[in-house]
């Protein structure tokens, strides 16, 4: 045969191809799991607790059963499996039972025939409750003992001194993930007796473990399928309304939905953890690190939830991205009465950021350094040692990423345009009492999972005829939760398989485990997977060619065609597949990691680490306490930039929250009663608190992934935080120990 005619296949590797989902989210046409509906639905509705603590003397259901329209209302007594479920440990009740343990904590659930009366019915539930004196302090709830996770880090010389040293105590907030879509799902009963849920969540086949122990069912006959996810960043890795629902379905063999408004949303779900950390630095006089020591704090909340793997990470990378021989470390969980926390973008590295990264400044000061040279000094390259132990042998370019962010062109001083005063117009002096700071931050975070959990993803890839032309189909449980996970997919297939026209299936529990979209795995895994299995795919092929025209070596598949290294066409695909598609079904595992010492902390705990570094340019009234963030800088080494739009998207989203979390975001909890559960109250950045974004990209293979990619999501907003908070520091002189900072820190008062 001759050269092949047919055009390049576009939308591989390195293309930013148009996302499936992008036009309908952006026209109003997607549907999300909350525009779900089916024939004979019912209305899911849950009664929660008060109180952040008190025993339950009895419940009342009469009123809320008398009322027209109510066709189920169920308490702890009527779950007929494990009455609590939890990602790492079942602690938290499917309903609470004997005890309430957080304010918002479900104790019963209805079903109706309208929103409104399931609503009613719920309100009308009697509560005998007796309040108990909550724990909200965590430093009290170590004390006695009430502790989920220790992790002791201990390198070198516990007894190390050094010439200069600086110490501080710092705290971080409680944030809110504040996705726009809440939690929503529509259960289904099915003949077998089990039930189908359709639901926006991260992690499909560990909600359909929970799931299924809860009901008493066996896991087959619990089927899960992913609806349209409006946003995630870690809340929907626990389950909320999951179990309700399907409680509620197989009681009155209906439908049912439950989609929670705003303000119930803030109760549904876990938050990322407060903390207090305190560290002290020790450096020789010519800034190099000697020793860093620290005690970290980490507030759980009620339950466990994945308080135990926040805690390992603030531990194993908690003093940041530099080279220290000698580490102290200890970082705990404790359990209070306050909302459980858990997953949330970057987790257990963004507090710990925040306070390694404002100790490098301090020590800075202390030493008459620029704030990047002191980084620059003690920065880890490929072949450091981590505080566990573990040699980082992947690209680890800490100096090169603050080089970046430092040699961009500062931006232009305000023009006077009262837009560009901190308040905008709304300000009501006239620019008088502005001041502008800079300020510089780098972090790190793992990417995948850690301490030798057994973490892969499944991927089924077939290669089939329609219409005349080859179609591959790709399949996996992989979570979509707006990162761009299926285009992703589909540009490995084209990539591997030479295919242009590529359809992938729905997330759902059919096929085998993807893991949980978190912790910046799924490019790394899923993608793995995919990349496998459409290799396999083509090896069925080149096999079937094979054995018809002789040996495969050297063929590869191309604009439908197979085609020799030279671009040669060998066979048309059409003729090779014909009516017998080509399946194959993979796992992918990386490379292993390892439980750390309980005594010690070491062991080679994650898989690879991701890097960015942020400056930050900001305009601070020091009158009215108002910043505006004039710009930010950023550079991140992402290994290989698989869709190159959607890795800018991933880092320009990634700093808007850590700038969020530096300025305005909080989670108020007074006496274990949340105060702002509203987005009146708890803000986030709009587009005028988003300031214009120059991104480094550096692309350094890494060689034990995929294409040599490296996570993407986590690591910008882990130090765009610390960043923001050093530039008001340098603008203001103001030490500054708290986020999110508050006007009031800056006008004096308090």
């Amino acid at each position: 045969m001759t050269e092949t005619s047919r055009g390049a296949v576009t939308g591989g590797v390195g293309d930013s191809p148009v996302r499936p989902d992008g036009t309908l989210k952006v026209t109003g046409q997607f549907a999300f799991s909350s525009d779900l509906s089916a024939d004979g639905m019912l209305w899911g509705a849950t009664l929660r607790s008060p109180y952040a603590r008190a025993r339950i003397r009895g419940i009342d259901l009469t009123a809320a059963l008398a009322l027209p329209g109510v066709r189920a209302v169920l308490t702890a007594a009527d779950v007929p499996g494990a009455g609590s479920y939890g990602l790492e440990v079942a602690d938290q009740p499917v309903l609470a039972a004997d005890e309430v343990s957080y304010q918002g904590e479900p104790v019963a659930v209805v079903a109706a025939d309208h929103p409104e009366t399931a609503r009613r019915a719920a309100a009308r539930i009697v509560v005998d409750y007796e309040p108990l004196p909550p724990v909200t302090d965590a430093e009290a709830a170590l004390a006695a003992g009430d502790i989920f996770r220790h992790v002791p880090v201990r390198r070198g010389d516990a007894h190390a001194t050094a010439e200069v040293v600086v110490s501080g105590v710092y705290q971080v907030g409680m944030q809110d993930q504040a996705f726009l879509g809440p939690e929503s799902g529509l259960a289904m009963p099915t003949v077998d007796g089990g039930v189908d849920l359709y639901i926006a969540t991260q992690w499909l086949h560990v909600d359909q473990r929970q799931v299924a122990s809860c009901l008493g069912l066996p896991v087959d006959r619990v089927r899960l399928y992913l609806a349209g996810v409006g946003g995630a960043f870690g809340a929907r890795e626990d389950l909320s309304m999951q179990v309700h629902a399907c409680l509620l379905a197989l009681r009155t063999g209906r439908p049912v939905k439950m989609v929670y408004g705003r303000e119930e949303s803030f109760f549904g779900h876990v938050h990322r953890h407060p903390a207090l950390m305190r560290y002290e630095h020790g450096a020789d006089r010519d800034g190099r690190l000697v020793y860093v020591k620290a005690h970290i704090v980490l507030d759980g909340g009620a339950y466990a939830s994945s308080t135990p793997a926040v805690v390992a990470n603030a531990a194993t990378l908690g003093v940041g991205p530099y080279e220290v021989p000698n580490v102290v470390m200890d970082a705990y969980g404790a359990r209070t009465n306050n909302p459980p926390c858990g997953a949330m973008r970057g987790f257990g590295a963004v507090q710990t950021c925040f306070g390694y990264e404002s100790q490098m400044d301090k020590l800075a000061a202390a030493l008459g350094l620029d704030p990047v040279e002191i980084r620059r000094r003690n920065a880890m390259t490929t072949g450091s040692v981590m505080p566990t132990g573990q040699v980082v042998d992947g690209p680890a370019p800490v100096a090169r990423l603050l080089e970046l962010v430092r040699d961009r062109p500062a931006p232009l001083a305000a023009s006077g345009d009262p837009r560009e005063w901190p308040g905008g117009v709304a300000n009501t002096t006239h620019g008088e009492s502005v001041v502008r700071g800079v300020g510089y931050a780098i972090g790190i975070k793992n990417v995948c999972f850690s301490e030798g959990f057994d973490d892969y993803s499944t991927a089924r890839v077939r290669l089939e005829m329609v219409g005349g032309e080859p179609v591959v189909l790709v399949h996996t449980a992989a979570a979509e939760v707006g990162q761009g996970l299926v285009t992703l997919q589909a540009q490995i297939a084209r990539t591997e398989l030479g295919v242009e026209r590529v359809v992938v299936a729905a997330a759902d529990t059919t096929v085998g485990s993807a893991g949980s979209s978190s912790a910046s795995r799924q490019s790394y895994v899923t993608g793995g997977a995919v990349r496998a299995a459409c290799q396999a795919v083509r090896d069925g092929v080149l096999a079937r060619l094979g054995a018809r025209a002789g040996p495969a070596d050297g063929l590869r598949l191309a604009g439908g065609m197979v085609v020799t290294a030279s671009g040669v066409a060998v066979a048309d695909l059409a003729e090779v597949l014909g009516d017998d598609p080509v399946e194959e079904t993979r796992q992918w595992r990386h490379r292993p990691t390892h439980p750390l010492d309980p005594r010690t902390g070491q062991g080679d705990a994650h898989v690879q680490y991701a890097f960015a570094a942020h400056r930050a340019t900001v305009d601070v009234d020091v009158e009215l306490g108002l910043v505006r963030v004039v710009e930010i800088a950023t550079a991140q080494d992402v290994g290989k930039a698989i869709n190159p739009q959607a890795v800018l998207g991933q880092i320009h989203g990634g700093t808007a929250q850590g700038l969020g979390l530096a300025l305005m975001e909080e989670l108020r909890v007074v006496d274990g009663l949340v105060r702002n559960p509203s987005f009146t109250d708890y803000l986030i950045p709009t587009i005028l608190d988003v300031p214009p974004m120059t991104v480094d990209v550096l692309e350094l293979a890494d060689p034990h992934a995929p294409y040599g990619l490296r996570g993407v999501g986590e690591p910008p907003t882990i130090s765009s935080t610390p960043a923001v908070v050093a530039a008001i520091r340098a603008a203001t002189g103001l030490a500054l120990s708290r986020v999110p900072v508050r006007p009031e820190y800056l006008t004096g008062a308090v």
